[in-house]
């Protein structure tokens, strides 16, 4: 089902089939940090604090450590055969057919969904130092800049990466920093609130909003986490694969205490929960309190490169699940087409041109905010079909293939126990979608993608039938 022709070796291939192993180490745990730290974290996070209050630590650290089991699943599989290029590879291998059709095109839906709130946000935040500029033309120029990076060369691509993911650390380590300092000299904000860590149990304790806010909590911060297993992706395109991927799976347990838990802590410790405005960024309302006179700016920038980051990936993984698809003969054969850089062209201009589209879809509906909780909760529920898609592929390999699991350099901790614990959390997850209107409304309108991809699949079947 795979890909045979392709080399494994680590040494570049300079056929026009195969794509080049050219993303090494410090790229691709640059690349696992930007994917494990979204704009969920600066944006998002004002909202999920006044939801659940001092319990949302517990949220992430609960949410960050299912995945960490999805991530070691999915690294175990990768790393039982090179000759997978991304999970769609080893779902099609492992479950049918079927399911690197449905695994690849919903990883693709998942992605442009995203890069469509990513691309709007881009341009809503440029308009921040160019008030003048057109929203159809900073779109337009945000989507042939991630075009013309991407079609460069693969490593053009990691390098990007590197620095937008590289400016995400230094903003969350300059907040916790600002943040102890605070707390040590016992700063007292213009409302008279004094930075302390008692903060954190002193407003209601630490489930201010009970069990029902605590919930409520894990609705948002699953969008957080949305690109954590962009790692996979990168498969066919890293060296030494043996070594770079376990590192970079090993350490998003750290990451997600140092980027995730620690900012949090250092927000609510600074500034009380209860005066957390939700649709503020408590970054910025950090780095005012400290005095910092181009705090705005400051955040506005690091925000804008962490949507930019999440555009980027996505244009990446996007074209690269085309590829795979399009050699496995589920997508058009173009798609499958390497330019003289070893890129999918193609794909990559297929997936802008999506983007471009829904740019266009979103400034025609009114309400833009309503578009984005439906478009975002709608790929979170995708996401978490692709990361059940990777537990149950664990399972069929564990069942069908025994002695690779027995001589894995890799192996999953309690592998086949905690993919069910996990799988028993998404379920968990998607009855808490039920609780809000606006949620529960998005988990009604995604069964209609696999509705069309059903019938799509019966047609690519029947092609290949006849053919």
């Amino acid at each position: 089902m795979v890909d045979q022709s392709r080399d494994v070796t680590g040494v570049e291939d300079k056929s026009d089939e195969n794509l080049r192993r050219n993303l090494n180490n410090r790229h691709i745990q640059l690349i696992a940090i930007g994917g494990a730290i979204g704009t969920g974290l600066f944006m998002g996070s004002g909202k999920t604090i006044s939801l659940a209050g001092p319990s949302i630590i517990f949220v992430y650290m609960i949410i960050g450590f299912m995945l960490f089991f999805v991530m070691r699943a999915m690294g175990e599989l990768l790393l039982s055969n090179l000759e997978y290029k991304s999970f769609s590879d080893f779902a099609a291998d492992l479950l049918g057919p079927w399911a690197g059709y449905f695994t690849g095109w919903t990883y693709w839906f998942c992605w442009v969904v995203t890069g469509i709130a990513d691309v709007v946000a881009i341009t809503a935040y440029a308009q921040f130092w160019f008030p003048g500029l057109s929203q159809w033309i900073a779109s337009l120029l945000c989507v042939l800049v991630l075009l013309s990076l991407n079609l460069a060369t693969v490593k053009m691509f990691g390098e990007m990466e590197f620095w937008f993911a590289m400016i995400k650390i230094v903003a969350i380590v300059a907040l916790i920093a600002a943040g102890m300092v605070l707390v040590m000299i016992s700063f007292e904000s213009p409302s008279g609130s004094v930075a302390s860590f008692s903060n954190l149990w002193n407003n209601g304790g630490m489930f201010p909003k009970g069990i029902g806010g605590f919930f409520a909590g894990f609705q948002i911060a699953v969008f957080a986490f949305v690109g954590i297993e962009l790692v996979g992706t990168t498969a066919a395109e890293t060296k030494d694969p043996e070594k770079v991927l376990p590192r970079a799976i090993n350490s998003i347990p750290i990451r997600i205490i140092m980027f995730y838990v620690f900012s949090l802590i250092m927000i609510m410790s600074v500034t009380p929960w209860s005066s957390v405005v939700a649709d503020k960024s408590p970054f910025v309302e950090l780095f005012v309190l400290v005095g910092l006179p181009a705090a705005a700016s400051v955040i506005n920038f690091v925000v804008l490169t962490s949507a930019a980051s999440s555009a980027n990936s996505g244009v990446f993984s996007t074209s690269r699940m085309l590829f795979g698809l399009a050699q496995e003969g589920n997508a058009p054969k173009s798609f499958g087409r390497l330019s003289r850089y070893a890129v999918p062209s193609t794909g990559l201009t297929f997936s802008c041109i999506c983007l471009l589209g829904g740019v266009v879809l979103i400034y025609l509906i009114p309400n833009v905010m309503t578009v984005f909780t439906l478009v975002t909760t709608v790929s979170a529920i995708l996401f978490m079909f692709v990361w059940t898609i990777i537990l149950c592929s664990y399972l069929v390999y564990r069942k069908q293939r025994p002695h690779l699991h027995a001589k894995s350099i890799y192996k999953m901790p309690l592998g086949i126990f905690m993919c069910w614990v996990c799988m028993a959390f998404f379920v968990f997850v998607l009855v808490l979608l039920t609780l809000q209107e606006d949620t529960r409304q998005a988990l009604i309108v995604t069964p209609l993608w696999f509705v069309v991809l059903g019938i799509c699949y019966i047609f690519v079947r029947r092609n290949r039938a006849t053919a």
